[in-house]
């Protein structure tokens, strides 16, 4: 019997995009031949996958799970929205955002982590159900945030299922106590980012290219008025503090009141806002657009 070499693997892996373990079997059924091995794996549905791969995948699911101080939140992308409300690929996110809580948030090591319940790698298992689903699926990204003392709550906005939806957001708050209240809070907080989409915690967090382009902008716009040289730097000023008060989550004008600012929200609750991730799905992903319209008048006359 010919010998089975980790290159071969590998080989066929990237041939076929199934799971190295499935490879690694079909090549001990076809004692070591490339191209049976490959029809071997076709035969049983594992290759599909590969077939798939180059298609845009920004549809999905974003999935949020919980532990003691500790959340964590996973954008996985499927082509359709369809595939959305499909229960497989849903028990299939869920999984993985659970799985996050104690692999970490480094996607490399998301996919080689062995699946819940399996013998195989959460990868294989995605490839298992792109053979099945029959469309392209990623494992995008995931975040996860801890706390030493108090609660990292969860939201999810327009949830399909409990932890499952297009918008999901984590809130980090630190507190000695009364961790019910800080559950509220965070909820709360949550929501509140998904409606304003911060960038930054605090003002510290800002980029500090993206601000100093914003002070370029406002300069040249001040410049414009004509006034002396200390009045544009006053006009920048105030300008500057507007614009943290529409990117900083913590300078931000509480959405629920409409009054008072996020930051004195959180102190007055007696906690400490120490980080937030959100979601939003399929953002920044390039779409293919087409026209169906023109489609069908080519296909006519074709």
């Amino acid at each position: 019997m010919a010998e089975i070499t980790a290159g071969m693997v590998r080989e066929l892996r990237e041939r076929t995009g199934a799971g190295m373990m499935d490879c690694k079997k079909a090549l001990v059924e076809s004692g070591g031949d490339m191209e049976a091995a490959i029809d071997w794996l076709r035969k049983k549905g594992l290759s599909a996958a590969a077939k798939k791969s180059g298609r845009v995948a920004s549809e999905g699911l974003i999935g949020v799970a919980s532990g003691p101080n500790v959340a964590a939140m996973v954008e996985v992308n499927a082509e359709t929205d369809f595939v959305a409300r499909n229960e497989l690929f849903q028990a299939f996110v869920a999984e993985v955002a659970g799985l996050a809580l104690s692999v970490g948030e480094d996607v490399e090591k998301l996919k080689s982590a062995k699946f819940p319940g399996k013998m195989h790698t959460t990868q294989d298992e995605l490839t298992q159900l792109i053979a099945t689903i029959g469309e392209n699926m990623t494992i995008r990204r995931a975040k996860v945030l801890h706390v030493p003392s108090g609660v990292v709550a969860t939201y999810v906005h327009n949830a399909v299922k409990p932890g499952l939806g297009k918008i999901g957001v984590l809130v980090a708050l630190e507190a000695a106590n009364e961790f019910e209240a800080m559950e509220a809070l965070g909820r709360q907080v949550g929501m509140h980012v998904a409606a304003t989409s911060p960038t930054a915690l605090d003002i510290t967090g800002v980029e500090p290219s993206e601000l100093e382009r914003e002070k370029n902008v406002l300069r040249e716009q001040a410049a414009a008025s004509g006034k002396p040289p200390a009045i544009i730097e006053k006009m920048i000023e105030g300008r500057i503090r507007k614009y943290y008060e529409e990117v900083v989550l913590l300078e931000q004008v509480w959405v629920h009141d409409g009054e008072s600012r996020v930051k004195q929200i959180v102190s007055k609750a007696g906690g400490k806002l120490t980080g937030f991730g959100r979601f939003k799905l399929g953002e920044g992903i390039e779409k293919e657009t087409t026209d169906f319209a023109a489609e069908v008048a080519a296909m006519s006359k074709g």
